[in-house]
């Protein structure tokens, strides 16, 4: 029978993915523990860290202790192979991170921009990424990749960012290009909701689910959508900009591009969320703290959670009875400050709205799910590019 040529490889190639997979989500692990992880025997097992070590993708961390029989010695991925960037962008900063392969985060900055003009936006993403790689004691070139998150997003065929008009300098024609000349290492860029939930599916709730919505809600409303595992963009980049949703219970809002509101962002955004609490007497000065309130306040508390929740299912009928999704992620600071409650209420408020009954969850990432979205975007296509590509080529 015919042999099919270079199986040996592609086996080894395949097993060592695998042990690399496993050390990142499980931790150091000794040869014996990896071979049975991954069925290898115990010579093979040693013969695969012997060539991920040499090929510095793996290291020596210890050894197991306060168990029967001799210590073995412990394996890890070695981080410091490849480091990659992630920025938040928003009006008022731009927040940036860098992390080790691993995606242990190594360095942080964050770079104020209130009342900023239209000039100077590529010059303070470099500031932000040299200022979060300075911390890690590395320089911008050093990085493998960046990735940078906004809100809107840009559209594929023509390069521009939509959907986001206050968001000033981030419109120029050939952004895109001047950025990636000036960072100088690769470069992605994507819509901040969709990062949270990349954040999400990689290290969150949606992990296990192939079709998810993330619903985002701070001062503007926002929505990503995953079928089967993938990120729904749409043609111009605008899948998810729920914000422009015609709802009842607000008027018509027509120009909506140029008003850049629409339906369910004037009934459930930050504004609308102030106002509400306002109606039923209760003071805040950002709508986070307007839901707080709202969670500590008897009687009219109450009554704004009820109503806000009510407004939250409207929108997630819609966006239900076209995507049915089977998990649906709640996110964003003025959603989050609502907490279980909220989640509760908005659960069985779209019960009575929509005929599919999708799981509803508060986010998991509890810290930045944009900024942890970028690097978990970043990582991805990093560890996919240094596991393949690292070392000898395997004879």
């Amino acid at each position: 029978m015919a042999t099919t040529p270079g199986t040996p490889r592609l086996l080894r190639a395949m097993n060592d993915r695998a042990a690399l997979d496993l050390l990142l989500s499980q931790g150091p692990l000794s040869r014996t523990t990896l071979g049975n992880l991954t069925g290898l025997s115990k010579p093979t097992a040693s013969q695969l860290l012997a060539r991920l070590e040499a090929a510095r993708l793996v290291r020596p961390s210890g050894t197991t202790a306060g168990r029967p029989g001799p210590n073995a010695q412990l394996y890890e991925i070695n981080g410091g192979i490849a480091y990659v960037g992630g920025l938040d962008v928003t009006p008022a900063r731009i927040r940036a991170a860098v992390a080790d392969l691993t995606g242990k985060v190594v360095g942080h900055y964050e770079l104020a921009t209130p009342g900023r003009s239209a000039k100077g936006t590529v010059d303070r993403v470099v500031k932000a990424i040299e200022g979060a790689a300075g911390e890690a004691g590395l320089s911008r070139e050093s990085l493998h990749r960046v990735s940078i998150g906004t809100p809107g997003g840009f559209d594929p065929t023509t390069g521009r960012l939509r959907y986001a008009t206050h968001l000033p300098g981030w419109h120029a024609p050939h952004l895109l290009e001047e950025l990636a000349a000036a960072i100088a290492v690769p470069l992605e860029v994507e819509n901040d909701v969709n990062l949270a939930a990349i954040a999400e599916q990689r290290v969150g709730h949606a992990q296990e689910h192939d079709n998810f919505v993330l619903l985002w809600g701070e001062e503007g409303i926002g929505a990503a959508i995953v079928i089967n595992g993938r990120l729904h963009r749409g043609a111009t980049g605008g899948a998810g900009e729920v914000a422009f949703l015609p709802l009842p219970g607000t008027p018509l809002v027509r120009n909506v591009g140029r008003n850049n509101a629409g339906g369910f962002q004037e009934l459930a955004g930050g504004e609308p969320v102030l106002e509400l609490a306002r109606e039923h007497g209760l003071k805040a000065r950002t709508p986070e703290a307007a839901i707080t309130i709202a969670l500590q306040t008897e009687g009219a508390g109450d009554a704004v959670l009820n109503e806000f929740a009510h407004r939250l299912a409207v929108g997630l009928a819609a966006i239900v009875a076209v995507v049915d999704p089977e998990l649906i992620v709640l996110a964003g600071g003025v959603i989050t400050a609502g907490g279980e409650r909220l989640r509760g209420l908005v659960q069985d408020e779209l019960a009575d709205l929509a005929v599919p009954r999708p799981q509803l969850l508060m986010t998991a990432i509890s810290t930045d799910p944009v900024l942890s979205g970028a690097l978990q975007s970043a990582l991805s296509t990093t560890r996919d590019e240094v596991f393949d590509t690292a070392g000898p080529p395997i004879t």
